[in-house]
């Protein structure tokens, strides 16, 4: 199984390839758009792997939630190579990578989603990945639902970005893996792989990003009703 993977839903882009259990990764530079860095990435990473984007298996992309253009990034460039290889995609949540990547039973996911609020999502292992229990959500730090009881790991980047979501957290007796803050390429492709040997893929032209909130950005009113600037 060889299968490439795609994630730009944070600041952190990354591409990987999986070759039957044996994962090479590429982080996008910092402080340059994904947009510029990704693709470029992508083809050295198959260059040096001697593999032809048609000898792939299958395409997976991290879905989102995240950052609006990352997601459209990501998406793009999964389905560009997909349509021209006619190959599957698999939609990866980011916040199941981060639940992945926490490696414990129950995880609540926390990714910062800007504009003072948060993507959660309550996972828990499963056979072959983590399962979403209840929905994905973007709310403010103080509204992120909570559970009660049970041994449950936080991670993501929503803890550090808000230090009264970390209080909330702390007072609930939830252990925050602070070294777990945004989803990579690598968990992105594990995570596809069992769904890609099951022939889950989806075809190119429906893939879409999962975007949680239609709203890119707060208005002059609304900044200085919460007491910002215009």
């Amino acid at each position: 199984m060889q299968i490439l993977a795609l994630e730009t839903s944070t600041e952190s882009g990354s591409c990987a390839l999986w070759r039957d259990g044996v994962v090479t990764e590429r982080l996008c530079p910092a402080g340059r758009s994904h947009s510029e860095t990704l693709l470029p990435l992508v083809r050295e990473l198959l260059a040096e792997a001697g593999l032809p984007v048609g000898q792939l298996d299958a395409i997976a992309f991290g879905v989102g939630p995240g950052a609006f253009t990352g997601l459209r990034v990501a998406c793009g460039a999964a389905q560009g190579l997909a349509v021209a290889a006619n190959l599957p995609l698999i939609p990866v949540t980011s916040l199941e990578a981060l639940a992945a990547q926490a490696d414990a039973d129950q995880v609540l996911a926390l990714l910062d989603a800007r504009m003072g609020e948060v993507y959660s999502g309550r996972f828990e292992r499963s056979a072959d990945g983590y399962r979403l229990l209840g929905e994905i959500r973007v709310s403010a730090p103080a509204e992120v639902l909570l559970p009660e009881g049970g041994a449950l790991v936080a991670c993501g980047n929503a803890v550090a970005a808000y230090p009264a979501l970390a209080e909330r957290l702390a007072a609930a007796g939830l252990r925050v893996y602070a070294e777990v803050a945004v989803p990579t390429a690598a968990t992105v492709a594990r995570l596809a792989v069992p769904r890609a040997l099951r022939g889950e893929g989806l075809d190119a032209a429906l893939a879409a990003p999962l975007y949680v909130r239609d709203k890119v950005a707060k208005t002059v009113a609304e900044r200085l009703s919460e007491g910002g600037r215009a």
